[in-house]
């Protein structure tokens, strides 16, 4: 392996002579000969894996936005107290019928593959995907070389080969829609045939340097596929491109005018500007981890967010820029899961300090947020925002079991982002124009579908709210007994997040009236359910049994409404936890692992949220690092055996390595709050923290030498210090029992606390 890396960077210094990383990424001692193990590159919009098809090299191509749009929710008999009065009746097969058995037996609504290019090159090879510059170098035997990358801003893939035959010219290869044959599969996770979808095969038009495809999809939509290349001696240099175009869209040929331009424009200043890009997002933040293991990974999983998520793109998807190139659609059909994934995919964002990409999933909820309010009226028949929790590109429902794609708190945990997004920034104009109006029209949304109630707690009588029905995510998959008639803690937790998140907003902008209202509908919430398992499923259901979605532990993380340093609320995580462990993890997927260790983390248990972290990048990754579900190995993990690509799993592992190295949702910073004893030698740095503070920190011999805090906007700061560190200014207040000293710092303004000898 190591041969294989050096001869790669020897072929990357001259091709980009820019500094690497401490591990430039992931090197393959052969080219995949399956698509999901593929190299792979994406800005966002545009995305490509590269891989060996039989004896081709081939790039299979996906752009975001590709989506066949046909509905299939029938609004017309489902609604909420329709589903309410079926699950009362036991005749809850009514409601499978016309929620759950279209997203199976009918292919669309769902995302859909772009094309491939494919060449014809003798030999073996090597490769390099390069994360340090976004781009993918492989070698061959032959002595033919290439480079290759999705630009990282604009709209274009660009491929260069060196010692190339004359004989080789770029092939497009495009789905096949027509003529393949549908094998009659519906299951939705290994995805349906393309032929189902009904479309008649697009046309190719192959040119001289220049092939162009185009396809038309559903209800208007179309898209475009064109590559163009030149040859000079035994170099060849090329660029694609995919376009989409909307019903009534007169534009034409629009990829093949981008490609045309793009390979005009001086290959110099084409790489310059991507790698500028690429530097850029490395330089924003970093860390340094004593386990070689789970630094490769993170910076893997650091490179697959810059490789998905971009200002101006859709929202990460299941598998984002990187649809399925079977011949099949997606798993999945590669929609937008909000249940767990979507929440999960920008986890890192926010501490990696990458609050711009973060905005991609922001600005995407908010463009569909009247589709969603249609929704919402539509199935609850009360005004605010609720989302589907399956939607496809345009925020539209897609169904699934219902349970999920239809739970009332889906907008109440999407609310969060908008939360966050207000909390690291700093932003004010995002506040007031859009954290604030979101998180409003949640709480409205919540506040009119609660039922109120007199029941009697602890001897008194008092009025609480409770849902209609309430769930917790695939807990008894979706039989009617996933639904339950209490509050599941799921659906608790996140509706009294967004309720005190909402209040805390509406003070922040002075609209104390507006506060008190929300503050009033919080405080008729009952109190979370537990007991001697800790945080139960909902009363009376413990957790019975290993299961993935640790939707009853929310309250802990991602929501932070429980804090450990409070020895009541300690003792109700720990006994959550080890009643977790109990359970064990015969049932869990990917992801699972991932959770797992930002829930420790939030434990201050360093050494269980790393050895979860461990087994996910061992056990839970295929060869080029994507997230597969299952376990890839021995099975000893895990019973799910599968490998189905989805991205949630690995992109929260990034955030159990924040989760570890730095925490600031209570309200100060705490610095390695969960890092595990032999972890000596350690630092990051320039994490970002609530309150828009950078954060850079040493580690030495297991004790913490040196803090750096920089103020992006300017504002109070809350720290916790140990005994020994020192700061190279008074504070303004320090409170002994939670050693937390706060600080004023001005916009661009750096505290430096270091240990004295």
């Amino acid at each position: 392996m190591q041969k294989v890396l050096t001869i790669a960077l020897a072929f990357l210094f001259v091709f980009t002579p820019v500094k690497v990383r401490t591990q430039t990424g992931l090197p393959f001692k052969t080219i995949p000969t399956v698509w999901d193990e593929g190299l792979h590159l994406g800005n966002g919009m545009l995305g490509a894996i590269i891989w060996q098809k039989e004896k081709n090299l081939r790039m299979a191509l996906d752009r975001a936005d590709l989506w066949d749009e046909r509905q299939v929710v029938d609004f017309s008999v489902l609604n909420y107290k329709w589903v309410f009065d079926q699950v009362k009746n036991g005749t809850y097969e009514k409601v499978q019928q016309y929620g759950d058995v279209p997203y199976e037996e009918i292919p669309w609504p769902t995302k859909i593959p772009g094309a491939a290019i494919e060449f014809s090159i003798d030999g073996t090879a090597k490769g390099l995907m390069d994360i340090e510059h976004g781009q993918a170098i492989i070698d061959w035997s032959s002595g033919v070389q290439l480079s290759t990358f999705v630009h990282a801003t604009k709209p274009f893939g660009w491929f260069e080969f060196t010692n190339v035959p004359e004989k080789i010219v770029p092939i497009l290869v495009p789905p096949v829609y027509r003529g393949a044959g549908s094998d009659g599969k519906s299951n939705s996770v290994e995805g349906q045939s393309l032929e189902r979808l009904g479309y008649q095969q697009g046309k190719l038009e192959n040119g001289k340097n220049y092939a162009t495809y185009e396809q038309a999809g559903a209800e208007g939509f179309r898209y475009e596929v064109s590559v163009v290349w030149s040859k000079r001696g035994n170099k060849l240099t090329g660029v694609w491109s995919i376009a989409s175009y909307e019903n009534g869209d007169t534009d034409h040929l629009r990829a093949l005018k981008i490609c045309k331009q793009a390979l005009r424009t001086a290959q110099s200043v084409t790489q310059e500007t991507h790698h500028s890009w690429w530097k850029d997002y490395w330089s924003r933040s970093s860390v340094q981890l004593p386990d070689s293991i789970l630094q490769h990974q993170y910076e893997l999983e650091l490179y697959k967010l810059g490789s998905t998520a971009r200002k101006g793109a859709p929202a990460i998807t299941l598998q984002a820029v990187w649809t399925a190139d079977n011949g099949r659609l997606p798993p999945w059909k590669g929609d937008f899961h909000h249940d767990l994934n979507t929440q999960l995919s920008y986890w890192p964002s926010y501490t990696a300090n990458h609050t711009d990409l973060a905005e991609t999933f922001t600005d995407w909820l908010w463009a569909v947020k009247e589709e969603n309010k249609k929704y919402t009226k539509s199935f609850f028949g009360v005004d605010g925002l609720n989302v589907p929790g399956v939607t496809t590109l345009k925020g539209k429902p897609m169904g699934g079991w219902i349970q999920y794609s239809f739970s009332p708190t889906v907008s109440a945990w999407l609310a969060q982002h908008f939360y966050w997004q207000w909390r690291y920034t700093g932003d004010r104009s995002f506040l007031e124009k859009r954290a604030y109006p979101y998180l409003t029209d949640v709480s409205t949304f919540l506040n009119n579908i609660m039922l109120r109630e007199t029941v009697v707690r602890n001897g008194l009588e008092k009025t609480e709210r409770k849902l209609t029905l309430s769930s917790s995510p695939e807990y008894n998959d979706n039989r009617v007994t996933a639904w339950f008639r209490d509050w599941t803690n799921y659906d608790l937790a996140l509706v009294k997040f967004c309720l005190e998140k909402t209040a805390e907003l509406a003070v922040e902008l002075g609209k104390q009236d507006e506060a008190t209202q929300w503050k009033t509908v919080l405080s008729e919430l009952p109190p979370l359910d537990v007991n001697e398992t800790g945080l139960t499923i909902a009363p009376g259901q413990n957790l019975e049994a290993s299961h993935r979605h640790i939707a009853q532990l929310m309250a802990l993380h991602p929501l932070g409404l429980l804090n450990p340093d409070q020895p009541d609320q300690k003792e109700i995580i720990q006994k959550s936890l080890r009643w977790l462990e109990n359970k064990g993890t015969d049932w869990w997927t990917g992801y699972s692992f991932s959770w797992a260790a930002c829930l420790y983390a939030r434990a201050g248990e360093g050494e269980r949220a790393a050895t979860n972290l461990k087994v996910f990048a061992e056990n839970f990754c295929l060869p080029n690092s994507f997230h597969a579900n299952g376990d890839q190995k021995t099975g000893r993990y895990s019973n799910f055996r599968y490998r189905p690509f989805t991205l949630e799993g690995n992109l929260a592992f990034a955030q159990g390595v924040h989760e570890m190295l730095v925490q600031s949702h209570q309200g100060f910073i705490e610095i390695f709050p969960a890092v595990p004893g032999l972890w000596g030698d350690l630092r990051f740095d320039r994490l970002l923290t609530e309150g828009g503070f950078e954060v850079s920190a040493k580690r030495e011999k297991g004790i913490t030498v040196q803090i750096k805090v920089t103020s992006k906007a300017g504002g109070t700061m809350k720290i916790k210090l140990d005994d020994g560190l020192q700061a190279d200014r008074g504070w303004l207040d320090y409170n002994q029992e939670t050693r937390t000293a706060t600080f004023y710092l001005g916009k661009g303004e750096m505290l430096t606390i270091e240990r004295k000898l």
